[in-house]
C-alpha cells in the first residue's frame, strides 16, 4: 500500500490552485463576450497568478486567447511564473533543511 508523504499534497494543492485560475479566466473570456455582464477584475488574475496560480492563468490566456493582447499580461504573467517556480524551490530547501533562516 502507497502511503501520501507532504509532497503530494503540495503537487495537488497546485494543480488545484492552478485549475482554478485556469477556469477564471475562462469564465472571463465567457463573460466578456456577453453583454452587461460583470466582469472578472484584471486584479484578481494577477492575485490568482502570484498565488501559486500563473502557469493556470497563461494556459487559459492562450487557451481561451485573452488578455493577450495586454503587454502587463505578456510580461506579468511570465514573471510570476518565474516567482512561482523561485518560491515553490525556496520551499522544497526549507523543507528538507537545506535552506537556513537566520
Amino acid at each position: 500500500m502507497m502511503t501520501l508523504n507532504s509532497y503530494h499534497y503540495y503537487i495537488a494543492a497546485f494543480l488545484l490552485i492552478n485549475l482554478v485560475a485556469f477556469s477564471i479566466v475562462i469564465m472571463d473570456k465567457m463573460r466578456s463576450v456577453k453583454q452587461g455582464t460583470e466582469r472578472i477584475s484584471e486584479g484578481l488574475l494577477f492575485f490568482m497568478a502570484a498565488a501559486f496560480g500563473a502557469l493556470g492563468v497563461y494556459a487559459g490566456m492562450f487557451f481561451s486567447r485573452h488578455k493577450t493582447r495586454k503587454w502587463y499580461f505578456l510580461i506579468g504573467i511570465p514573471l510570476l511564473i518565474i516567482e512561482n517556480i523561485s518560491l515553490a524551490y525556496l520551499a522544497y530547501l526549507f523543507s528538507i533543511g537545506k535552506l537556513f533562516v537566520i
